[in-house]
């Protein structure tokens, strides 16, 4: 052994434990310090930009921000155990003679810079995604990393990406130069290339210790989300880490009710959601709780008129004059509530598009995790498809963007539908798309052809329709609507507007207008932020029936739920059926007023002024709802109501129970 390295052993013997410990210590992984110290501080900075954000909406105590700022330094240190993973490999691998040669400075440059860059592109995707969802990162971050092509152009199409992609790379080179010389003293001194050869083991006890501790996290710490159900939701929001909460709705993707939700015994809770699905004029034709089939009867004659129903991307009831908005937006949405029936007490079950979907299609309550549109094995359900092509209906579901996304062509395909999406349009067919489809007006203008089609063969149709252009970015042709493209909501609120009237007027011209019902819903609100676990007034949602000739005008203000909308058309038409759906008619007088909004993780249950939430720790909250505007409600927490939380577990536990044991599977 070389003089120096016994030196420096007989050195180390005298020396007290501490100081044996620091000079042990291979200096190499000072580089995991520093990369943990880069990535929790712009953790910090991005938690403390979004505080500031929303500073009027949390609470401004020390125990708060102390909550806020130290929990989230824990998640972002668990966190940051698992980005640094692949740099504590390379240091435990990487020989101890090219730790000082300049190789690996021309690795380690690159590598830092890289990071540092990427650090900034995530703070910056942090933002735009609060901007659009007021939450951190979740389900629909992990969507948007799978459906990178629409995602990647909306993102182009909405905000100044080069000018941003710029900015953090001149932040970046700012942040590498104050770090580089921290970088070129880590593993250049000669001492440590020799405590390094003297001392190979340590590596392997330094690089042990770092990948054990996350290791540990994986199975012991949870989302901070489940922990902090009491508090106001920006200020749990604001304590998470949005990367870790990227990759913990990744491997959550979806939730068994059973082990995360307050649950009865099975049988139990099908045998309680019996009398919370039959009405007056419906029955149970078998014996054992696990069979929802029923029998629903009417009195007067059957019609068969055409059904046309258009869901409207994002259009909050906040939108319309008729619940009180100024800004002009929905003359011609006004008009037809007006003259059709107009349901004004309608609440949307989810924040995204497929659970709106799922909602009416199906007509079931949310269930935890993805919207059945998403999940796998969802064909051949008990929907409105089958129920309609049963009667002779020809049935289509048409919508402007790629049905690929967000799974809605094997879905609509697999239950009952005929799907058309933009693939299947002509050249001559598009006047303008963005990112996410066509304008809704070539979208109406496909879908009379193919209502023209259907009457030709002398056939019903049942056509749904999904809307794209009130979706950001906002762009639709020009000179529609006096408020120019690419500027905001309002206009994609007014343009749609526009677009459905026009769709409107010009089926008057047809001869199938006269025995059609036109059925107008939103799929969600345009946002779901709010400082309660669940804001109530988020789900607000408007719901038309117009039909000229056929259904009377009139305003409905029941508690009511998207999974009502197939029963109360089915009621209108006075169908004689056998159902497994679990919504009610809204026009019966022995309706029971109650509606279901939900996350990925909260279920929400709307009943007689309460709001009942169940969450993934088993537990649940009971609100009373003191005051509910546009705007924002107002929620006092309270004592339970055993009976609202058994009402509350026996729909979502039944709705969940019934897909996975395929209980609501179509079976005609």
């Amino acid at each position: 052994m070389p003089k120096t390295l016994l030196a420096n052993a007989d050195k180390m013997q005298t020396l007290p434990l501490t100081n044996r410990f620091v000079l042990a210590y291979p200096q190499r992984f000072r580089l995991v310090h520093l990369t943990l110290l880069l990535y929790a501080g712009l953790a910090f900075l991005t938690r403390l930009a979004l505080l500031v954000r929303i500073w009027p909406q949390i609470g401004h105590g020390p125990y708060t921000l102390g909550a806020i700022f130290g929990l989230g330094l824990f998640y972002d240190l668990v966190s940051g155990l698992y980005v640094v993973i692949p740099l504590v490999l390379y240091l435990l691998l990487v020989p101890c003679r090219l730790v000082q040669s300049r190789w690996h400075r021309a690795v380690l440059y690159p590598f830092f810079f890289a990071f540092i860059y990427a650090l900034g592109f995530l703070a910056v995707a942090e933002w735009l995604f609060w901007d659009e969802f007021g939450v951190r990162f979740n389900f629909i971050a992990v969507d948007y990393l799978v459906y990178t092509h629409e995602v990647v152009g909306n993102i182009t199409e909405s905000y100044p990406i080069p000018r941003l992609l710029t900015a953090i790379g001149i932040a970046s080179v700012v942040v590498f130069l104050l770090i580089r010389s921290s970088l070129d003293q880590i593993g250049t001194r000669e001492q440590q290339a020799v405590r390094d050869n003297a001392r190979s083991a340590n590596r392997f006890i330094a690089a042990l210790a770092f990948l054990t501790l996350p290791l540990l996290a994986f199975f012991t710490v949870s989302s901070p989300t489940g922990a902090a159900a009491n508090t106001n939701r920006y200020e749990t929001e604001l304590a998470e880490n949005g990367l870790y909460q990227l990759f913990a709705a990744f491997r959550g993707n979806a939730l068994d009710y059973r082990t995360f939700y307050l649950n009865i015994n099975d049988q139990q809770a099908l045998a309680g959601l019996h009398p919370l699905l039959t009405q007056g004029n419906s029955r149970f034709l078998g014996q054992q709780p696990q069979d929802l089939t029923r029998l629903v009867t009417a009195t007067g004659p059957e019609q068969r008129p055409n059904v046309v129903l258009i869901m409207v991307e994002s259009l909050s009831a906040e939108y319309l004059g008729t619940f009180g908005n100024q800004e002009g937006l929905t003359p011609n949405l006004d008009r037809l509530a007006s003259q059709g029936l107009l349901f004004k007490n309608f609440y949307a079950t989810g924040t995204r598009t497929v659970r709106g979907m799922e909602a009416v299609t199906l007509s079931e309550p949310p269930t935890p995790g993805q919207a059945i549109v998403r999940r796998p094995d969802n064909d051949h359900l008990f929907s409105m498809g089958f129920l309609f092509r049963q009667h002779g209906y020809d049935t289509k579901f048409l919508y402007g963007g790629y049905g690929y996304f967000d799974n809605m062509n094997a879905f609509f395909g697999g239950n009952g539908f005929k799907t058309i999406d933009r693939s299947d349009l002509a050249s001559d067919e598009i006047t303008f798309a963005n990112i996410w489809g066509v304008c809704d007006e070539d979208l109406f203008r496909r879908a009379t052809k193919e209502f023209d089609a259907s009457h030709v063969q002398g056939k019903p149709f049942l056509g749904y329709l999904m809307t794209t252009s009130n979706h950001r970015p906002f762009t639709y042709p020009d000179g529609k609507v006096d408020i120019p493209s690419h500027t905001g909501r309002f206009g994609g609120v007014k343009y749609t507007d526009y677009a459905i009237n026009r769709f409107i007027e010009g089926a008057r011209q047809h001869p199938w207008f006269k025995n059609t019902i036109f059925i107008i819903v939103a799929d969600h609100c345009a946002g779901s932020a709010g400082s309660q676990e669940l804001p109530v007034h988020r789900y607000h949602i408007p719901l038309i029936f117009y039909a000229p000739g056929l259904i009377t005008p009139g305003v409905n203000t029941k508690l009511a739920s998207q999974i009502d909308v197939v029963p109360t058309l089915l009621g209108l038409l006075h169908w004689r059926y056998e159902t497994k759906l679990f919504g009610q008619d809204i026009l019966r007088p022995d309706f029971t007023p109650r509606a279901f909004i939900s996350t990925y993780e909260r279920l929400g249950y709307l009943r007689n002024g309460y709001l009942t939430v169940l969450n993934e720790r088993r537990s649940m909250n009971q609100y009373r709802i003191k005051e509910e505007t546009m705007q924002d409600s107002v929620l006092e927490k309270v004592p339970e109501q055993p009976e609202l939380v058994r009402e509350a577990v026996c729909y979502y536990q039944g709705a969940s129970l019934a897909n996975t044991r395929r209980l609501n599977r179509w079976d005609h």
